[in-house]
């Protein structure tokens, strides 16, 4: 299969930047952790307790963003979104009690990310893209927008030894703004709608009947368990096995930089093969990953290792999922439908950032968390063996793409 790549060129290339920017500062949020918490005389918990609300307000606005932008483009949400983002970046480098970290960093920025992230972005390329190019388009878009939480970590890192955090996160808000612009490029239009197409409420009633949606739903929950566990508390896990801040950065780094190898073979083997099928298998290396890394001394060798191993596997799920989700539901709704199944993402989230930070505060280790992902892995796995990607039978509707 040959995909034209010129003929969505500025499609791709806007996503990409959008992703990058977005998902590139957020992936460094885990770099804040130890200096706010040494400022403020904060435990661990707190600062993980507000990057878990934040990606669990992130869940719950999904589906509204998505919904949003299936009805009257992406442009507006992406924008609003991209406003939100950079303003809840200021506001967190002012943060000097709990509250105030959780209204920014929590809920500005958390409401930022349902506009700026897979399900809005995915959705606009699922609606652009003929259905073969599809699952291929949506891992480009994503391997690109990847490459930005590969170069943005060490930048990071760089500017809060150089000009410290509160001056750090008022640069990034200038970097999240440049989403605006960039909105512009993608030239998203919602579907031509008629008294036959499908609504919003139908599509909703139909996903919940179905029990491949509910599977992939609860698939998506461990994902964003181990993600968020890992990107905030891996750095602060590394320096308490006497290694240094720039070993937990690089770790970091790696992750980003073979997420965007990872993504990218994502989606062309989705394009080829059953990608539940291929969700299972990335599920269960997942296990095998944690359980090696857990199982050896901590070194330097063996934390790069794992992060090339975790990072191939990190957001390979996403263009599948979406993909999935797009094959037996068409992209009439995929934005909302994407922001659904997200939204179980977002829950296992939270729990994965706070239960990190409460159960290292009570025992002075994360060993329990790390024994929970791997038999979350395991859990999906089981999950999405039985999920097919025959589309759902319904009347044709007119106006409808599938």
């Amino acid at each position: 299969m040959v995909f034209n790549f010129s003929h969505y060129k500025w499609l791709l290339i806007g996503s990409a930047f959008i992703l990058a920017l977005s998902l590139g500062v957020r992936h460094g949020f885990g770099l804040f952790l130890a200096p706010m918490s040494l400022s403020f005389g904060w435990g661990r918990e707190i600062f993980a307790f507000a990057i878990a609300f934040q990606n669990l307000i992130w869940g719950i606005a999904q589906p509204f963003s998505g919904a949003l932008a299936d009805r009257y483009g992406a442009g507006k949400v992406i924008a609003g979104g991209g406003f939100l983002y950079a303003c809840g970046l200021v506001l967190m480098s002012t943060a000097t009690s709990s509250s105030m970290l959780l209204m920014s960093a929590g809920v500005l920025v958390g409401i930022g990310l349902s506009g700026t992230t897979f399900s809005v972005i995915l959705g606009v390329i699922g609606r652009a893209l003929p259905i073969q190019s599809r699952s291929m388009g949506m891992g480009l878009a994503s391997a690109a927008g990847s490459l930005g939480q590969f170069v943005m970590l060490p930048g990071t890192l760089e500017l809060i030894q150089q000009f410290g955090w509160q001056s750090a996160l008022i640069i990034l808000a200038g970097l999240v703004a440049l989403i605006l612009p960039l909105v512009g490029m993608l030239k998203d239009r919602p579907l031509v709608r008629t008294a036959d197409t499908q609504t919003a409420g139908q599509a909703l009633q139909e996903c919940m009947a179905h029990p491949g949606f509910i599977l992939l739903s609860a698939g998506f929950f461990v994902c964003g368990f181990q993600v968020v566990f890992i990107g905030i508390h891996l750095p602060s896990y590394i320096i308490d096995q006497h290694l240094d801040v720039g070993t937990g950065t690089a770790a970091l780094a790696l992750i980003g930089l073979f997420n965007i190898f990872g993504t990218y073979t994502a989606g062309i083997f989705g394009a080829r093969y059953s990608k539940p099928r291929l969700l299972t298998m990335l599920y269960a290396l997942r296990a095998i990953v944690i359980a090696c890394f857990i199982a050896v001394p901590v070194t330097k060798l063996s934390v790069y290792c794992f992060s090339i191993a975790i990072g191939f596997l990190w957001l390979s799920t996403v263009p599948l999922t979406n993909g999935t989700i797009a094959s037996v539901f068409g992209v009439r709704n995929l934005s909302m439908l994407g922001g659904i199944v997200y939204f179980f993402h977002q829950v296992g989230a939270f729990f994965g950032g706070w239960l990190g930070g409460l159960v290292y505060d009570r025992t002075g280790s994360y060993d329990l968390v790390w024994y929970i992902s791997i038999v979350l892995s395991v859990i999906a796995t089981v999950l999405h063996w039985p999920i097919t990607e025959s589309p759902v039978e319904r009347r044709p509707r007119a106006g409808e793409v599938c």
